[in-house]
């Protein structure tokens, strides 16, 4: 088994050691690497949330000039309450060919893999800059992400392509779907339970708009896209959260409840949010404004996170189907990245990284040896590319119909 080089393990188990769950500041982790990233020639810049206690980090070295080709990755990392971990999450632990511990695979491995690499970039060799993002609050809706792209925009830096160094196993991916969240929020009218001729239940009610997502998400399912890249190939509704009652002896005014769509590149998003806004206005709420003149049903978009086309990433995905360490072409992931925004922002997109996506998120979550060291080559393979005039990256800004 090829076994990553020590540095990299170091620097993973420094990683793992920042318990940056998105509810907690992910400073800590930033200030060190910027520490370790300034101490290797680069030129870093921060952007902060609103709090001021997260920050996205951006870093160069190279010529300045535009374009150049940015790996990018997340700091955040989900929650271990109430998993069943045989180990401290937050203390890498290497055994059989395998690190354990919080992002071990999402997607800190990446990150370190990419730290250790830097040593090997030499600037007056570059022909082209390398940048480095690590962002904050992806696991809860991309948020650091945007922050970081406005920042960008603001001065002037736009790179010629990205590859986002999620787990893929090391293979080359050029589609995800995307994600919207939306809440229902629907208010009937107060009754006593032996009267509830003179109430509106919202909860019923509720149940009515619930049913026709499950009936859309059914159609949905009956109509898979042809040829499709993905496992999945069509697009999925869920009901996922539902709140509503005070007691079980009085008419229900208030049900609140949450649902979710993953959708395929090609779909137009709004078009089903319409359908279903349209049944909660149309079909529901003139029955209840029939008890209850004040009664009401209203939608909130929670979040909004762009689907990755591969109509836009052809010859970059191509280019690096031929470095050393991919391990092949993938097909599209229905899991949500934050490669759908850098390709909504123009920049040509990919994701690749070390790990599995079904180790992530979970209890005992880890990365194979071989992965980070497959990961290794491949971005020595970017850093030689970067050194080299004409490349593919640099014409990816202006070849975006691929």
């Amino acid at each position: 088994m090829q076994q990553p080089r020590q540095e990299t393990l170091d620097i993973l188990q420094r990683l793992i050691s920042f318990p940056t769950v998105s509810r907690n500041s992910n400073l800590d982790l930033i200030d060190w690497i910027r520490s370790y990233l300034r101490g290797r020639g680069f030129v870093t810049r921060l952007s902060y949330d609103e709090t001021s206690t997260k920050a996205n980090l951006f870093a160069t070295i190279g010529p300045q000039k535009e374009g150049g080709l940015l790996l990018s990755g997340h700091t955040d990392v989900v929650p271990v309450d109430g998993q069943d971990w045989h180990v401290d999450p937050f203390k890498a632990t290497i055994t059989e060919g395998r690190v354990y511990g919080r992002g071990a695979c999402d997607m800190k491995g990446f990150i370190a893999s990419v730290l250790s690499r830097v040593t090997a970039i030499d600037p007056a060799h570059l022909d082209q800059p390398v940048h480095l993002a690590f962002t904050y609050d992806e696991e809860v809706g991309c948020k650091g992400v945007r922050t970081l792209l406005a920042d960008l925009k603001a001065v002037g830096i736009q790179p010629s392509a990205c590859i986002v160094g999620e787990p893929t196993d090391m293979r080359i991916v050029r589609a995800h779907k995307g994600s919207r969240n939306y809440r229902c929020c629907v208010r009937g009218k107060e009754a006593h339970a032996s009267r509830t001729h003179e109430g509106v239940n919202a909860i019923q009610h509720a149940a009515r708009v619930i049913g026709f997502i499950d009936m859309l998400s059914e159609q949905m399912s009956e109509s898979p896209e042809a040829q499709s890249l993905f496992e999945t190939p069509f697009d999925t509704l869920q009901t996922s959260l539902v709140q509503g009652g005070l007691a079980r002896n009085i008419v229900p005014r208030d049900c609140e409840f949450t649902f979710g769509y993953r959708y395929l590149p090609r779909t137009d998003p709004d078009g089903i949010f319409e359908q279903i806004r349209d049944f909660g206005v149309r079909e529901v709420l003139p029955r209840m404004q029939r008890a209850a003149a004040d009664a009401d049903i209203r939608f909130d978009k929670l979040s909004d996170n762009p689907a990755l086309s591969p109509s836009m990433n052809g010859e970059l995905a191509r280019f690096a189907l031929e470095l050393n360490g991919a391990q092949g072409a993938g097909l599209g992931v229905s899991y949500m990245t934050e490669g759908g925004i850098y390709q909504q922002s123009g920049i040509p997109t990919i994701i690749c990284g070390p790990g599995s996506i079904s180790q992530a998120h979970k209890p005992d979550e880890f990365v194979e040896l071989s992965q980070l060291a497959h990961c290794e080559r491949f971005i020595e393979s970017l850093w030689e590319t970067q050194a080299r005039p004409a490349t593919p990256i640099q014409n990816i800004m202006t070849n975006k119909e691929q």
